[in-house]
């Protein structure tokens, strides 16, 4: 599709900031999830952003005071984690058809 964008913020920086991507008229037609950071032990929430290029960096400029893009190992372990839940998620509703 495009890009994926993984930020961390604090609970309630977190929280206002999900709030300002969902109604962002650009961002808000992206894929935008939160979950809790307790995936990887720390407090706060980890936001993904599947997107184009455009979604994505106007999420991060939106981010600017709220969050900080995550990196590295620590990204990739995110993104793992939250492909699985995909995965758990949609062979779950196979079972329903």
């Amino acid at each position: 599709m495009g890009m994926e964008l993984v930020l961390y913020a604090e609970k309630e920086a977190g929280e206002k900031l999900m709030n300002i991507l969902l109604k962002d008229d650009i961002v808000s037609r992206a894929n935008v999830i939160s979950r809790d950071a307790g995936i990887l032990g720390k407090s706060g929430v980890y936001i993904r952003i599947i997107g184009s290029e455009e979604q994505c960096g106007r999420a991060l400029e939106l981010a600017k005071d709220l969050a900080v893009e995550v990196k590295g190992e620590e990204r990739d372990e995110v993104l793992r984690i939250l492909k699985s839940e995909d995965e758990k998620m949609l062979s779950g509703f196979s079972g329903i058809f």
